[in-house]
């Protein structure tokens, strides 16, 4: 490396990684993705956040590479506590305000246990709406990302019956500037296409399976279309993720979690990414969970993870050029 180089790699903020469930894959997957990084990702190095010991109970680690949070985690693969709750969120505020300070470039999570965090007192349903508190976001928007696809669920965890009392023109409106403007700002794309799926079966069939495209969706999208985006909808949704489909938008407005995640799951399972649209941070993650029946057996996958990593990076490095 070249000594310019070298004071651009000094001086660049590095991507934190944090520790997520410790009982889970989470710190097995950062040590090994740091490892098969050797640590940087071009002149950004990469820190692991938490408690240093869980990360080093994975596979060792530099010194210099562990962000201490001062948090304790007890426990043993596979068996998730709500006594380490404390542990896992203060690694994902350590990382959130490091990035506010402009410290990190950017923060990938490690997945989380929702169900053990709700119980030791966690007042939000995931990584989305905490990183909102966290930094005070108006709104943050689920986005699941690969080379094949891109997808936005509008509505995310709540049950499927709550699904059309939860939809309404002005939040799909708001949901879908969002994306458009990361799509622009985030993705490099100068010209965003955003195709809007239906809810019912063939998007309504002209209002005679139900009303909500005629009511909540198109209202939406006329808004947008007037401000001149490109928005293709409300689309059948059984149509609208094959190859030939995908040409012609570059992410996908679904109305609700299944919708949006099944397409992507089935396209782009080991390497699609969970990016969180809307917060004055760089956040990515992989797209899976904490899968504890396989978690200290050294049978975890990391690409999802190095996705993450990579796209963090990506993201990064548009948002400094602007």
């Amino acid at each position: 490396m070249s000594k310019r180089a070298e004071r651009a790699s000094a001086t660049a903020p590095p991507l934190y990684i944090t520790m997520g469930e410790p009982a889970g894959i989470g710190p097995e997957i950062a040590v090994a993705a740091y490892r098969v990084l050797d640590g940087r990702v071009g002149r950004r190095a990469l820190k692991l956040v938490g408690d240093p010991a869980v990360f080093r109970a994975c596979g060792r680690v530099p010194a210099g590479a562990l962000i201490d949070t001062g948090v304790r985690a007890t426990c043993m693969p596979g068996k998730p506590s709500p006594r380490n709750a404390a542990a896992v969120t203060a690694a994902i505020s350590h990382a959130t305000q490091a990035a506010m300070r402009g410290e990190a470039a950017a923060i990938i999570t490690a997945p989380i246990q929702k169900a053990t965090l709700t119980e030791a007192g966690f007042a939000f349903p995931g990584h989305t709406e905490y990183l909102q508190h966290l930094t005070g976001a108006r709104r943050a928007v689920m986005m699941l990302a690969s080379a094949r696809l891109r997808v936005v669920p509008q509505t995310i965890h709540i049950p499927l019956s709550d699904v059309p009392a939860q939809l309404n023109a002005g939040s799909i409106f708001e949901t879908a500037n969002i994306i458009l403007a990361a799509l622009q700002h985030d993705f490099g794309i100068a010209k965003p296409r955003l195709a809007v799926a239906g809810l019912n079966p063939h998007a309504g069939e002209a209002g005679t399976i139900g009303k909500e495209e005629k009511t909540v969706i198109l209202p939406a999208l006329r808004r947008l279309r007037t401000l001149g985006h490109h928005v293709l909808g409300p689309l059948s949704a059984d149509t609208l993720f094959h190859d030939a489909a995908r040409r012609h938008y570059d992410a996908a407005l679904c109305m609700y979690h299944d919708q949006a995640l099944i397409p992507i799951k089935t396209l782009s399972f080991w390497d699609g990414v969970n990016v969180t649209l809307g917060l004055p941070i760089v956040r990515t993650s992989p797209d899976h969970g904490t899968a504890l029946d396989i978690a200290g057996k050294k049978k975890a996958d990391t690409r999802s993870m190095i996705a993450a990593i990579h796209m963090a990076a990506t993201i990064a490095a548009r948002r400094t050029k602007a």
